[in-house]
């Protein structure tokens, strides 16, 4: 059984839909509605869910990472791994940089945990990244735990919000 909830980070994300002390009520969805809405994240999630099925929990991040972009490259989604992410201090060039784990579409940024189950520190680490690179979309994916975890982060001046999902391992 797959599970999805919409998020509001903000107060500001205003689409239509009743809010409730800032944040937006789950919204249950079907994975047909999350590809029409945006098939590049989509895509990746699938991929993500194959490495998952295959491999199962358990492995360290570096075994996932190699094998996610091996099946991302089967499936012939663009795709640049370790990409650094440059930070910016009032126009000027910071020494310290971050590291995605991947850019796919040129972006994306897609980061990979193996946790036993994800905290605030890894949404804000991606967070973070988009802020740094100016990219609007992220995912952060977790192995680590018995079911895939992915949450879709979507970033903006005004804005930021999440949606996250469960999958039954297949």
């Amino acid at each position: 059984m797959k599970r999805f909830k919409d998020q509001a980070l903000s107060a500001d994300y205003a689409d239509g839909r009743r809010q409730n002390q800032g944040r937006l009520e789950p919204k249950h969805m079907h994975p047909a509605d999350d590809n029409n809405r945006d098939p590049e994240t989509y895509a990746i999630i699938g991929a993500s869910r194959e490495v998952h099925r295959v491999l199962g929990s358990g492995f360290l991040e570096a075994v996932y990472q190699e094998a996610l972009e091996r099946e991302l490259l089967t499936r012939r989604i663009p795709v640049r791994r370790e990409v650094e992410l440059p930070i910016e201090y009032k126009g000027a060039r910071l020494a310290a940089l971050y590291k995605a784990d991947f850019v796919c579409y040129n972006e994306v940024i897609v980061e990979l945990k193996a946790l036993d189950r994800l905290s605030g520190k890894e949404k804000a680490q991606v967070i973070n990244y988009l802020k740094a690179s100016g990219h609007v979309r992220g995912l952060l994916l977790n192995f680590g735990a018995a079911r895939l975890e992915c949450e879709r982060l979507v970033f903006s001046e005004r804005r930021q919000f999440t949606d996250s999902a469960v999958d039954d391992k297949i």
